[in-house]
């Protein structure tokens, strides 16, 4: 699914310059359940943005279901992003304005789902996360376990063929954390391929295989 070659992204100010990808190469295959670790600074973020489409390398290759997508224009990119990834951050980013099923259902609204088939696709998901007794309420409404839940459930309402999760269970206790991995772990074994970036040796166990990563480059897999 993912073929990355010889990735490079430099980050310059007036006075330093800061080597974030360093000719790194992976390739994660489809149905994978991938980790990456590293110490802070060392590029995992860097890669999980240009996965995503949310950012720019500045040289190599990158390849998305065999289609080279490195020199995509910002369109095209939004619309391969809204099709195929799925997003799960640490810091949830849900709507403080929006109920649960209203935060679940934005993404289907960009698609231009029609209304029918959008209802029965956000209450299929909320039932999968568990989470459709909190349909109504609002995020600040429920717990981080119940936040995270209901991110999940957004990131994955239109099928996604690809999620990728930066630190899911950072701001969760150990309870809710292992709740999410669980969540992440059902989602990979129905097809779902998933990267996630993690500084948690305990949520990397959950992956098929550890990339750890030092100084932009790939310094050792593990499967």
């Amino acid at each position: 699914m993912i073929q990355l070659k010889d990735l490079e992204k430099i980050y310059r100010t007036e006075e330093i310059e800061t080597i974030a990808l360093n000719k790194l190469s992976i390739d994660v295959k489809d149905g994978e359940f991938v980790a990456i670790m590293g110490p802070s600074g060392c590029g995992k973020s860097t890669l999980l943005n240009i996965i995503g489409l949310l950012d720019d390398a500045d040289a190599g290759s990158f390849l998305f279901n065999g289609e080279e997508v490195i020199k995509y224009k910002e369109r095209k990119r939004a619309d391969l992003r809204k099709n195929n990834i799925g997003f799960v951050f640490q810091s949830f980013n849900l709507i403080d304005e929006l109920t649960v099923y209203e935060n679940v259902e934005l993404p289907l609204l960009y698609l231009k789902v029609p209304s029918v088939e959008r209802k029965k696709m956000v209450e299929n998901v909320l039932e999968k996360v568990q989470i459709m007794h909190r349909r109504n309420h609002f995020p600040q409404q429920l717990s981080g376990g119940q936040q995270q839940r209901c991110a999940v459930a957004r990131a994955v309402v239109n099928n996604p063929k690809l999620i990728l999760a930066d630190e899911p269970t950072g701001n969760l206790d150990s309870k809710n954390g292992n709740e999410v991995m669980e969540l992440l772990t059902n989602l990979n074994e129905t097809g779902t391929t998933i990267i996630m970036v993690t500084h948690s040796e305990h949520d990397a166990k959950y992956a098929h295989r550890v990339i750890r990563m030092l100084d932009g480059q790939v310094l050792i897999e593990n499967i």
